[in-house]
């Protein structure tokens, strides 16, 4: 007799359930929900996958009761080839992001829509590793699937191998505040004007200092109190870039519901500052 008892039945291939430790458990399995009855046990002959998610089980599960079985056993093989390719091993809750992520893009594509990804430049100069191994990834893919992605679902393969590999921010946290860097990168343009290359590399730096401050904040961990004062000089000497610094803080503030440090204002000018200094030196 299985120690899995049935919670919640989601299609015929997805259950919830708890497990001997009284943990809510997914279990996916071609037939594991077919006629399967909360309270009922489960037959582990027909278990090919089983997730213990530490929050919303039940959400989880609905995502993969979306999933078409055979995509998802798809993308489990080949985001674990791509995962040894960079010696790590695969989370199983990773399995599910990617997954979701390849379903939904494959019903963008079925409806004619483009996800626009406006961190390529950032994740080719700072991720080239996974950026590599999620092209050869998105090529596997398009070869087994039968609505092949667009080139561009690279940049997001990449971020999901990043985070599987060192536990970061989730996608949809990271997919935020690429949001916010373009609206960054935006303030830039009307600053600038076309000088102003958001895939060049003074924009990927750019943003990494942004990613960083970002951390920071959700940490409580902002920079306070331990600026060197030559940084001051040149936050006052840099009058465009501290004018520019000023509305970037103003519009991290609106959007993060959170104060920006004025030593953290003060990096941000010298960043905008070594911006500057490259669209000058790209252009001369």
């Amino acid at each position: 007799m299985s120690a899995l008892k049935v919670l919640k039945v989601f299609n015929n291939n997805v259950v919830l359930a708890r497990d001997e430790l009284g943990r809510e458990v997914v279990i996916t399995g071609r037939g594991v929900g077919y006629q399967a009855q909360p309270g009922g046990a489960i037959d582990e002959a027909l278990i090919i996958r089983r997730f213990v998610p530490a929050d919303n089980p039940d959400s989880v599960a609905k995502v993969l009761a979306d999933i078409p079985p055979e995509r998802l056993a798809l993308v489990e093989t080949l985001f674990a080839e791509a995962m040894r390719e960079l010696g790590s091993p695969l989370p199983a809750l990773a399995v599910v992001a990617v997954a979701d992520h390849v379903h939904q893009a494959i019903e963008r594509v079925a409806r004619g829509e483009v996800m626009e990804y406006p961190m390529r430049a950032e994740v080719a100069h700072l991720h080239p590793d996974e950026l590599s191994v999620a092209e050869v990834l998105l090529d596997k893919l398009n070869r087994r699937l039968e609505v092949p992605m667009p080139q561009g679902e690279a940049i997001a393969l990449a971020m999901h191998l990043f985070h599987a590999v060192t536990g970061s921010p989730s996608m949809e946290q990271t997919f935020m505040q690429s949001k916010l860097i373009r609206q960054i990168f935006d303030i830039a343009h009307q600053a600038y004007g076309e000088e102003f290359d958001p895939d060049s590399i003074d924009a990927a730096r750019f943003a990494a200092h942004l990613r960083y401050f970002f951390a920071r904040a959700q940490a409580n961990r902002q920079l306070n109190g331990g600026i060197p004062e030559v940084a001051l000089v040149v936050r006052e000497g840099s009058g465009r870039a501290f004018q520019l610094a000023q509305r970037i803080k103003a519009l991290l503030e609106l959007r993060l519901q959170l104060h920006v440090s004025d030593d953290e204002l003060t990096y941000l000018t010298l960043h905008v500052a070594r911006m500057e200094h490259g669209i000058r030196a790209r252009v001369s």
